[in-house]
This record gives C-alpha cells, structure tokens and sequence, in this order.
C-alpha cells in the first residue's frame, strides 16, 4: 500500500499536492462556513488550525514520500540557510513592499483615486497585543505556508513547466487555498484588510510570480520567501492602507508581473 502510494506521488507529484493541500484544509474548515461564531472563537479556531496546517502537511508529507530522509532535510535546511540569501536580495526582501506600497498610495493621491492611501499606524509599537497578533499573522503563517507551496510544489513544476507557467499554477491553486479566508466570519476583524474575491484572487497569482522570482533569485530559499511575504502582510498592516486602494492596487501587481514575464521569457530566448 505504502509503495504503491509512494509510486502514485512520484508520477504525479503535480496533482497530489493540490489533493492534499487544499483537500485537508477544507475539510477541517467546513464547519466554520456553517457557523455564526469568529473563527478565533473556539471551536473554530481549533478547525482554523489544523486545516491552515495543510501546506506544511502537504509540504513535508510529499517530500518525504517522494524524496526520502535525503530531500526532506534539504527542505528544512533552505528554510534556515540565511546564507543563500545575497546582501542586495535581502535589502530588497525589506524594503520592497515598504517601497511598493508607498509609490502605489502616490500614485493614487495622484490619479485622485483617494486623498488618504494610508494611516501609519505608529501606535502598533506601543501596543504589544496588537504587535503580536499583526506578528503571527504576518510571519508565522507564511513559514506554514511556504514549506510546502514553494518549498515543495514550485519546485515540481519548475521541473515540468517553464517559471511563467510554473508560478501561475501554483498561485491559483494558493488563490484557491486563501478564497476561504473570505467566508471565514471574524477573520479581518482587527485588521484593516477586507478583501473582495475579484481583485484579491488575482493579486495572490500576481504576487506568486513575484515570489518565484525571489525564491530562484536566492537559490531557492524558502526563508528568503518567507520574509519577503511576511513584509508584504506586516507593511500592508503598518501603513493601514485603505480599503479603497487595494481594487487600485491590482493593476501595480499586474505591471509587475508582466514585466516579470517578460523579463523571463527574454532569458529563454537568449539561451
């Protein structure tokens, strides 16, 4: 049974993540769509938990079922190895969504999009409650999340597809993954994040190819893209952006991605 399961995920690695991940995380959060409580109220927090563990699950299960002891502890080492991440890549990691954000709420005041883009919250640092939760939300899910969604599966399919290809799989199946987020009663309550499907799906896929690149721009650092995705949901959180901009804000993540293509598909032609 065990190697007859262990053949079936080493043909088709592609679809058995997918199977795993997003199959163990609805199934614990189906009873939180049917319920009138927050899901950081118990018992929903409980199923909120273990389905959210679905990528790490499916991260370390698939490795070690398909690799062995050998590629699952290379999976945990590039979760660690700082080293692999240059100087200049780990001043942009920092900085890039700070920078990003910052130019996009210009960009708005500009085009009169809105006349208050953010609101610097400066009393988070104050605030040690809030700091801890903004904290969690922002670094402790994306390690959970990148085990497996990077870590993992986009190392699969850049073994079958090109990066393009590759990164456009995996973060609609990500957008997938976060669409429950939406129907999660409670979820965005202390956060000034409340996202619509229409825009929000999109720019998750969008920021997947940003995250692809970084990931093969470190030598394929899972700690790499942890940080770079945890600045974005801390910076985001920080600078309070407004809910006005974010709709505005898909078509930064757009231009940024098809540069992304572009510069990619112009490194193919070249070889």
């Amino acid at each position: 049974m065990k190697a007859n399961l262990k053949s079936w995920i080493q043909k088709h690695p592609i679809i058995a993540f997918p199977i795993v991940y997003l199959g163990w995380a609805y199934l614990f959060w189906s009873p939180i769509f049917y319920s009138d409580e927050s899901v950081w109220a118990y018992p929903n927090i409980i199923w909120f938990l273990l389905g959210g563990a679905s990528p790490v699950i499916a991260g370390l299960s698939l490795t070690a079922l398909s690799g062995g002891k050998a590629q699952l502890l290379d999976l945990i080492h590039r979760l660690f190895d700082w080293r692999r991440i240059s100087t200049s890549w780990w001043l942009l990691i920092l900085v890039f969504w700070l920078a990003f954000d910052l130019l996009m709420a210009f960009f708005a005041i500009m085009l009169g999009i809105t006349d208050t883009p953010v609101n610097v919250h400066w009393s988070l640092f104050i605030e040690p409650q809030q700091l801890l939760f903004l904290i969690l939300l922002s670094f402790v899910f994306p390690a959970i999340e990148e085990m497996g969604l990077r870590g993992f599966y986009l190392d699969v399919l850049q073994q079958r597809f090109s990066t393009t290809i590759a990164a456009l799989i995996n973060g609609l199946v990500w957008a997938i993954w976060h669409a429950a987020f939406v129907y999660f009663p409670g979820y965005y309550a202390n956060t000034t994040f409340h996202p619509e499907l229409y825009w929000w799906l999109p720019m998750i896929i969008c920021h997947t190819l940003m995250i692809a690149h970084v990931y093969n721009s470190t030598h394929r650092s899972i700690l790499a893209v942890l940080i770079f995705h945890a600045m974005m949901n801390f910076t985001g959180e920080w600078l309070r952006i407004s809910p006005d901009m974010y709709p505005f804000m898909l078509y930064g993540n757009l231009l940024l991605a098809f540069l992304l293509i572009l510069f990619w598909n112009s490194k193919v032609l070249k070889h």
